[in-house]
């Protein structure tokens, strides 16, 4: 990407005593009891936060959790689960400013070099989800430097990730984001055949111009979960009572032959795993496809089909991985995903994988270190790999052209 980077900055000493707004995703799940079930996020983000405070910088740092109603604060969408857990990662306090669009102070002084706050949720902020011009020059006048290091945001045109953009004295990439929108950049540029790409989900709706764009692009395109049951019946298989969009069928159909004219394919599953009924203790049935029952739902698939699967994979040169392909977080319906999992890690193909359910997948069953790259982002990964300009990476090479002009 053409951006600034926040890293070049440092290496110039251009951030000694500067005040710094950094834009994270720490939209990390949580349980009921609002602790932090999979902190993936807020690690990849560390290294930018401690290179700004290491560099002597008075740093300012928030984010988004959930889809709060702007103006209305609630303890369910604070961050102060976040700002405990980043104080225990990082060894030192971490406060939570709650109102800081005005001003951010603590104790009513300024942050001196080398201080570190978390601004609250960024989204309780009226004007935000419109890119409000009023809000973005406020937080603008906050910094001196602004920072966007939230790719999982960076599909998103917004008071925090556009709009501070725009005014901001300086306003570059963080590493993370940088980092991220590099490495899909390599896999679109010049990917080493053969190219699979693994796109799980729950419906076809949500995915179907990203699986509309890989048709035309991939040696191999594995679809799983609801998306796969979709497929199924497009292929003339029985889904029973699964999960699926029988009005995208001819959708669906039209991807299969794409590929098929272009000598790639869809693979269909030749087993399942199936239940009676949606439940972490259901019990498991591994049939074939072709056997599926009217009251069975299909919740991973089939030990033959994850064979198949690992074995393509094994000889893919690079590889998009996006969602997983059952219900992996019942035990019973965890296989399926858990083999491709292993299977990428495995695999000497360049791997990047991307999308909450799939960082939760990647954890699970321990296989971060075999996976190239690992985007934090989920829509913006999508909408990275389909060839869409980004609102917030958009605006930061406008802001770079700018500076060299």
């Amino acid at each position: 990407m053409k951006a600034i980077r926040f890293t070049d900055l440092i290496a110039a000493n251009r951030v000694a005593g500067q005040r710094v707004f950094i834009r994270v995703d720490f939209n990390v799940p949580q349980d009921d009891a609002g602790r932090i079930t999979d902190d993936t996020r807020i690690r990849a983000s560390l290294p930018c936060i401690e290179a700004a405070l290491k560099a002597g910088a008075s740093v300012m740092v928030t984010s988004h959790l959930g889809r709060p109603k702007e103006g209305h604060w609630t303890a369910e969408d604070s961050l102060a689960p976040i700002a405990a857990h980043v104080s225990e990662l990082l060894g030192r306090p971490v406060p939570l400013i709650k109102d800081w669009v005005d001003g951010v102070t603590v104790d009513g002084r300024a942050l001196a070099s080398g201080e570190l706050v978390l601004l609250e949720n960024c989204r309780l902020n009226v004007g935000e989800a419109k890119n409000d011009d009023a809000l973005s020059h406020k937080m603008a006048a906050l910094c001196d430097i602004y920072v966007n290091d939230a790719f999982g945001a960076a599909h998103r045109a917004q008071a925090s990730t556009h709009g501070i953009a725009k005014y901001a004295r300086i306003a570059c990439a963080g590493p993370l984001l940088a980092g991220e929108a590099d490495a899909i950049t390599k896999v679109l540029a010049a990917p080493k055949r053969p190219l699979i790409a693994i796109v799980g989900g729950s419906k076809v709706s949500t995915k179907l111009t990203i699986l509309e764009a890989l048709s035309a692009k991939v040696d191999g395109l594995i679809v799983g979960g609801g998306i796969a049951n979709t497929f199924m019946l497009a292929a003339g298989l029985p889904i029973g009572k699964s999960l699926a969009e029988a009005d995208l069928v001819d959708k669906a159909r039209a991807v299969m032959d794409s590929m098929k004219a272009r000598g790639a394919e869809v693979p269909i599953p030749v087993d399942v795993v199936t239940a009676k009924t949606f439940a972490d203790d259901a019990p498991a049935t591994t049939k074939a496809s072709t056997d599926v029952a009217a009251d069975d739902l299909i919740l991973d698939i089939g030990p033959k089909t994850a064979a198949a699967l690992a074995e393509k994979l094994k000889s893919a040169g690079t590889i998009v991985w996006n969602g997983p392909v059952g219900v992996f977080e019942f035990e019973a319906f965890s296989h399926g995903t858990e083999a491709i999992a292993h299977a990428i890690a495995a695999s000497s193909a360049f791997s990047i994988a991307g999308g909450g359910d799939t960082l939760a997948a990647i954890a699970k069953f321990g296989v971060e270190r075999g996976v190239g790259y690992i985007c934090t982002g989920g829509g913006a990964f999508l909408e990275m790999l389909e060839g869409k300009v980004l609102p917030a990476i958009d605006i930061l090479e406008q802001r770079a052209q700018d500076a060299s002009a």
